[in-house]
């Protein structure tokens, strides 16, 4: 496909844009690297009114909500630094809903991060970076 057509399509509401294509791309490499991990995958793409968490995964008697951070390149910064403390609070706002979504089940929880990076529109290397910060104040759970 040209890429005269792409952008035909892309206006028209038909193709993605290429950084969401690669955003899911990420979470899918993600999403197995933690299943391989031995993780139980859980949900994708949690919204509510407050944000979107990508990934949910269990690990034995932890929730963990997962953020997913792809990039082509880590030339000026590595992903998880663009997890901000706006970022976090979202997520942790995000979460709260999930959890009240789920009947607020006594279980431990914590936030991670999966960087991505790709090399030509291909997955070169998944990292997990586990209980990368915790809930943000003031929310609390448990």
């Amino acid at each position: 496909m040209s890429l005269l057509e792409r952008i035909r399509l892309w206006r028209a509401g038909k193709e993605k844009h290429i950084s969401a294509r690669y955003g899911e791309l990420g979470e899918r490499a993600a999403k197995r690297h933690l299943r391989k991990l031995g993780m139980k995958f859980l949900a994708a793409n949690f919204k509510s009114e407050r944000g979107e968490i990508d990934l949910v995964f269990r690990d034995g008697d932890c929730l963990v909500f997962v953020e997913v951070k792809t990039r082509s390149s880590e030339d000026w910064v590595r992903p998880a630094a663009s997890v901000d403390a706006r970022k976090r609070r979202l997520l942790s706002q995000t979460a709260l809903d999930y959890l009240k979504l789920i009947k607020n089940p006594e279980v431990k929880i914590r936030f991670d991060i999966v960087e991505v990076l790709l090399n030509d529109g291909a997955v070169k290397e998944a990292r997990h970076l586990p209980n990368t910060f915790k809930m943000s104040k003031p929310y609390r759970y448990g």
